[in-house]
């Protein structure tokens, strides 16, 4: 039987301390969809400099495991319920065997499609020998995450619930939330959400963040091109 190996998950987290991470994700309409192609993406994104991977989905999660030595934050999405991200323990159970050294969950305290809580599926992710990364969107989330044992926290849904007054508009990242989280604590707080440029992240990491996740700005080409198209060229009827 697998056990939860904490050393390895603070050496994980170790590396990754005061770096970007990578997130290597395209849905499955996107042209770069694919697991040899996030392969050869996560692979482009190390040699730049990212200290870990962030990615989705079985197949590709064993495809850049085999093509990058780097830490590696695995996910499964799954299904229309507001909880997707990782949505049961079977997921992520599955998402921990493919090797990942931290395995990332919907920690919003919404109800999850399994009937298992925030706790149990923690505890259920160490007993598969992996780390857990709790995505929140709220201050109170994360702390409750933080008690039920989560090895570190991620603003990642911060701006994407419907959490009345507690999330801020989906224009920037939330970098109130990290700096909320960091503050006289040990457990690592991953800046993530929205952020679109060098200097969101080095304000999160002023805040206290221990890595910063970016996205978006860095893989999703199509999205890039648009945003310089949207503000920048003038079309010519």
């Amino acid at each position: 039987m697998t056990t939860f190996a904490p050393d390895a998950t603070e050496g994980a987290l170790r590396t990754i301390r005061g770096g970007l991470v990578v997130s290597c994700q395209a849905p499955a309409d996107d042209p770069l969809s694919g697991p040899e192609i996030m392969r050869r993406i996560a692979q482009a994104v190390v040699l730049g400099g990212a200290v870990a991977i962030r990615a989705e989905g079985i197949a590709d999660l064993e495809a850049i495991r085999g093509g990058v030595a780097v830490p590696i934050v695995g996910l499964w999405k799954d299904g229309d319920a507001p909880v997707y991200i990782t949505p049961s323990i079977a997921h992520a159970e599955a998402v921990a065997a493919t090797g990942v050294e931290l395995v990332a969950i919907d920690a919003t305290g919404r109800a999850r499609p399994d009937g298992a809580t925030v706790l149990r599926t923690i505890a259920a992710i160490h007993g598969a020998g992996s780390g857990v990364v709790a995505d929140v969107a709220t201050y109170e989330q994360g702390l409750a995450a933080i008690d039920a044992g989560a090895d570190a926290v991620a603003t990642t849904l911060a701006g994407y619930t419907a959490d009345t007054g507690s999330t801020p508009s989906r224009g920037g990242p939330d970098i109130a939330l990290v700096e909320a989280l960091a503050a006289g604590r040990d457990t690592p707080v991953l800046a993530e959400g929205r952020y679109a440029d060098p200097a969101d992240v080095r304000r999160a990491f002023d805040a206290g963040a221990w890595a910063v996740v970016v996205g978006t700005a860095i893989t999703r080409p199509q999205l890039i091109t648009r945003s310089f198209v949207d503000t920048a060229v003038t079309r010519r009827g």
